[in-house]
């Protein structure tokens, strides 16, 4: 049959260990499996399918594929496949939305923490082998407001409960999930922030979305609040929110996304005093394709028996 679909792996999901899965389980399927890209742009030109991660996807590795029918990602977020000009408007894109919730948790309680307790100070002081002792600030009772309802969040929302935290979302539809107090709407967000003692993105990065979070959302933040970005770096006005540190108008942030990825060595964000950086691993984890087959499995059956209207997380383009 041909190599109709391409998988293109990386160190969190490896080429060889998915093909032999999905073999298993797709005994008939034609497939070229590679943790090498110059690989799969060669051989592109054959695929109906191309499997990765957002970020492998180019308009050269479109243009090299004329009998592309459908992309699936193997991340949440498709806005990076979506902007390509070489996306033809015929090719069906999905993603791997709802899989991401316990790594995008666990990472927040780590920024959470590291932001309440003052792990740099900590640091230091067993750098230098100073015993110093302060009264240790708790998450029980604070206030995490999440901008951005979704799956995600209704992962992070139970969790911050179990940690006796008030929660509430922001959002464009006025559904209440469980474990969320309230739910504000998209033009309340500024009244949202003056609650929040934590104001967590996880929204998605659109044009609707372009610097929601501006100079006036974080001149409406407490003093003692905190940002954390796990969404995407074009949600958030960096410049507005170095202005805010610098003059200690907020307590201090948490950043794992950016505008320039990788964060170039330079950037203030890098040595500004309470501010957390990770270099983009919110989605990452060491279970990653365990997490991810599933999705893909049943994906790539609804496909290759033609059952397009079956395909899981279809992203509208």
């Amino acid at each position: 049959m041909g190599n109709r679909v391409i998988f293109i792996g990386t160190a969190e999901a490896d080429a060889s260990v998915f093909e032999s899965r999905v073999r298993q389980d797709i005994p008939d399927i034609g497939i070229l499996a590679t943790n090498d890209r110059n690989a799969a742009l060669a051989a592109a030109r054959d695929a109906e399918v191309l499997i990765g991660h957002h970020f492998q996807f180019d308009n050269n590795m479109l243009e090299r594929a004329p009998k592309l029918r459908w992309i699936q990602s193997l991340t949440t977020g498709t806005d990076a496949i979506l902007k390509l000009s070489a996306l033809r408007p015929e090719v069906l894109v999905t993603s791997t939305r709802g899989m991401h919730g316990p790594q995008m948790c666990e990472l927040l309680f780590l920024q959470m923490l590291s932001l309440l307790r003052d792990t740099q100070r900590l640091s230091r002081n067993q750098s230098e082998g100073r015993w110093e002792r302060w009264p240790q600030p708790l998450l029980l009772g604070k206030t995490v407001v999440l901008v951005g309802v979704g799956a995600i969040t209704e992962h992070i929302a139970p969790r911050c409960k179990a940690f006796g935290m008030k929660v509430y979302g922001v959002s464009s539809t006025p559904r209440v999930p469980e474990g969320f107090d309230g739910v504000f709407s998209r033009s309340e967000l500024c009244k949202a922030a003056a609650l929040a003692d934590f104001l967590v993105l996880v929204v998605p990065h659109s044009p609707r979305t372009e610097n929601l979070i501006d100079a006036a959302v974080i001149a409406a933040m407490k003093p003692t609040a905190f940002l954390v970005n796990i969404a995407r770096g074009g949600v958030l006005d960096e410049d507005a929110l170095l202005i805010a540190l610098r003059e200690k108008r907020i307590a201090g942030a948490a950043l794992d996304v950016f505008r320039q990825q990788p964060l170039p060595p330079s950037h203030p964000f890098w040595h500004t005093e309470h501010v957390m950086v990770t270099p983009l691993i919110g989605g990452m984890s060491d279970i990653y394709l365990d997490q991810a087959y599933g999705v893909v499995r049943d994906n790539l059956r609804h496909y290759l028996d033609g059952r397009f209207d079956g395909l899981v997380n279809l992203v509208p383009h």
